[in-house]
């Protein structure tokens, strides 16, 4: 297959290699908004590049990977759907709600296939989970924990279009929460602070959050995220049931030391950053992806999809700024 990269900055690159190391990759050809960048990345790796994604698409290739700057997202995932070519779009679709409802309907009107990138759908753990709820393994499940807690805080520049915390962090919790239960949340209540760097609350964000989710069976889940977690990158999730608990994220690199005398778990070292974190899951959804190209399979993660975890983000975020409860029936559907 010949594979179109829209975006070679930090998640872009290392898609790039991931790509490379595929055997159903037959060509890489990569752009980006920046030409230096672009031309350093295509001389690194030894792969063609190109001026724009216009130019990308005229090869023509058999599939579009979207690792651009999140607000090029909408555009260029209208580009690729205009041409016909599957397309896997990095999360978020859009910077705002009402972008990402009018992709989503873009997308139910087209039959071309939209994967994004929600890479916990591929994580081992993750799946586990979602296969001990379906088969009942666990009991009834009454909660959910999950977090999302990097090392360090990105540079200045990320924050103001980021989204903010709960549409750049835990909005992959709320796709894990829906991917592993199957269920949809209908209430949130979150906060946050400030503690770190001051370019956050200049931006309007804050650097750590914490929400609490009902899901549409009773399910409470129980989020958390921060920019400052100087023990490591920690993601995890614990699914509780009444008749046992499954954790995805517990292995010998947890980000965290115990209390007790004479406990040496976990031993290290601890990942750095969700790159380390989830490769394994990169190179399992960017296969799958391939499959969706190809037709063998339906999309795992659609637009509809990245929809449902953005109302969530979009109802946490509202809810930090009223300090109220916020219904989901409360933020704009299909």
């Amino acid at each position: 297959m010949r594979i179109g990269l829209a975006g070679v900055g930090r998640i872009g690159a290392f898609h790039a290699r991931t790509l490379l190391g595929l055997d159903f990759v037959d060509e890489l050809v990569i752009t980006d908004a920046d030409p230096a960048a672009a031309e350093r990345v295509a001389g690194e790796l030894g792969v063609r590049r190109v001026p724009g994604v216009e130019d990308l698409l005229a090869r023509p290739v058999d599939a579009l990977v979207i690792a651009s700057a999140t607000p090029s997202h909408a555009d260029l995932l209208r580009q690729g759907i205009a041409a016909g070519v599957p397309t896997f779009c990095e999360k978020p679709v859009a910077g705002t709600l009402e972008e990402t409802l009018e992709l989503a309907r873009l997308e139910a009107a087209s039959d071309v296939p939209v994967h994004i990138g929600f890479q916990r759908r591929f994580d081992a753990g993750y799946r586990r989970i979602r296969d001990a709820i379906a088969a009942g393994d666990l009991g009834f499940v009454h909660t959910i924990r999950a977090n999302t807690h990097d090392q360090t805080p990105p540079h200045a520049g990320y924050i103001p279009t980021s989204g903010g915390i709960f549409r750049d962090c835990n909005v992959h919790d709320f796709d894990a929460i829906r991917f592993v239960t199957g269920r949809e949340v209908t209430t949130a209540y979150a906060g946050g602070s400030n503690k770190g760097e001051p370019f956050f609350t200049e931006a309007g964000d804050v650097d750590s959050g914490a929400a609490l989710l009902t899901l549409d069976d009773g399910t409470s889940c129980l989020v958390s995220s921060t920019r400052y977690n100087g023990s490591g990158h920690d993601v995890r999730m614990e699914a509780m049931g009444s008749a046992a608990t499954l954790t995805a994220g517990l292995d010998d690199s947890l980000a965290m030391r115990s209390a007790e005398a004479g406990v040496a778990f976990p031993p290290g070292p601890a990942h750095a950053t969700f790159m380390d974190r989830f490769q394994p899951a990169y190179v399992a959804e960017l296969t799958a992806f391939a499959g969706v190209a190809r037709g063998d399979q339906p999309s795992p993660c659609t637009v509809r999809d990245a929809l449902q975890a953005f109302r969530a983000a979009e109802a946490c975020d509202r809810s930090r700024h009223e300090g109220r409860m916020v219904a989901l029936s409360e933020v704009a559907d299909l």
